[in-house]
């Protein structure tokens, strides 16, 4: 029983071809010396770019595949089928590039957008702040205009990519006095700056190949050329690209969910207990028929909405909707996946394991469930 897709052309299932021979020989051999490592090996990110999988939404004229969000669904799905996590293709691509893109000046996007895609320039977006969380409008970070530099201080936490990051996305208070939306500006910091330094690696409970880490700006200076877009825009800037990177979520989640139900099935139906299979319990089926259920309520809606999103007409409320039911349905399957595994659903070798972990910060990171909950209700 599965929904015939229609979202799909010819050129994204040919782009998926190409994706996922490249995670397999690529990546999901290496997955686990990547989780050791906290990391991902660097070199993997030119072989990305040399194969045309980073930027594949970028016009060709600054080095990207010419497509559109189709493209990006497909290396997010592909991404979540095959388990690879930590591997922040999507974000690099389709969550920080399109803000250079739309934002950025030619000379920007000239220098910029091509080394993005060739995999030489690996991009972080520093928003999170210690104590503030998803409250981006409570950022303390400031850039002071000293006559032709921004001068950045501030700390930032919660980075992905903030250990091997060449080019970051700033979020900070260009208005000091200033509060709220009108204070904020997007700047981009060279990772070779004096007074730039990075912290250490933080410790998550999952996604432990994704290098996620503190950043510090100590008088850190940046030609005012280095402006993204607007002095004073930032937060519109942000609120313009944020459906995206939520709906980035909201797919990986959907295809997530679906590969971790295969797996699911077929375990129960091999393991035995008390002289029958788990998959002869009743209580078994009926749990894995609610699964089912729910799997294909999320790929309705996220292919829908995929569909909307290709034609640019994807609102804010619908994104929020697609990640918060998206996510919170994988997280409350997995959590019944897990258990009708035994003792081998808390084993990491298990794919049902390494999705319970991996995939927990679904529901807070692109803005926290609570976060998603609040837009919604603002248009009951």
């Amino acid at each position: 029983m599965h929904i015939a897709r229609s979202v799909f052309r010819d050129d994204h299932e040919q782009f998926r071809a190409t994706v996922k021979r490249f995670l397999e020989r690529e990546c999901a051999p290496r997955m686990a010396e990547w989780n050791a490592a906290g990391r991902v090996d660097r070199a993997v990110w030119h072989k990305a770019g040399r194969e045309g999988l980073l930027c594949p939404m970028l016009p060709t004229a600054y080095g990207g595949g010419g497509g559109d969000f189709g493209h990006a669904a497909v290396l997010a799905e592909e991404m979540a089928a095959q388990g690879i996590t930590g591997v922040t293709f999507g974000m690099h691509s389709d969550i920080i590039a399109p803000y250079i893109y739309r934002l950025g000046t030619e000379a920007q996007k000239t220098k910029w957008l091509p080394r993005c895609a060739s995999g030489e320039t690996m991009l972080a977006i520093a928003m999170t702040e210690p104590g503030t969380g998803s409250d981006l409008k409570g950022i303390r970070t400031t850039a002071r205009r000293e006559g032709d530099e921004y001068v950045i201080n501030g700390a930032k936490t919660f980075i992905s990519n903030g250990l091997q990051a060449d080019l970051v996305v700033v979020v900070a208070k260009t208005d000091p006095q200033g509060t709220g939306s009108k204070a904020m500006s997007l700047i981009l910091v060279e990772t070779d700056r004096p007074g730039f330094r990075r912290g250490r690696k933080l410790d998550k409970v999952g996604q432990h190949a994704a290098d996620t880490a503190e950043l510090f700006f100590d008088d850190v200076r940046v030609p005012v050329e280095n402006l993204l877009g607007e002095e004073g825009k930032g937060m519109y800037a942000l609120m313009h690209e944020l459906p995206q990177e939520r709906f980035c979520i909201a797919v990986a989640a959907a295809a997530a969910l679906e590969t971790a139900l295969a797996h699911t099935i077929a375990y129960v139906k091999d393991r035995r207990a008390f002289g029958q299979t788990v998959w002869d319990f009743q209580n078994t089926r009926f749990k894995l028929a609610d699964i089912k259920a729910q799997s294909l309520a999320v790929r309705t809606l996220i292919d829908h909405y995929l569909g909307e999103h290709m034609r640019r007409r994807l609102s804010l409320e619908e994104a929020a909707v697609a990640k918060l039911f998206a996510t919170e349905t994988l997280g409350s399957a997995l959590d019944t996946m897990v258990q009708l595994h035994g003792g081998y659903g808390y084993m990491l070798e298990y794919p049902v394991a390494r999705a319970f972990v991996d995939m927990r910060v679904n529901r807070i990171y692109g803005g926290t469930s609570e976060v998603q909950r609040d837009l919604i209700a603002r248009k009951l």
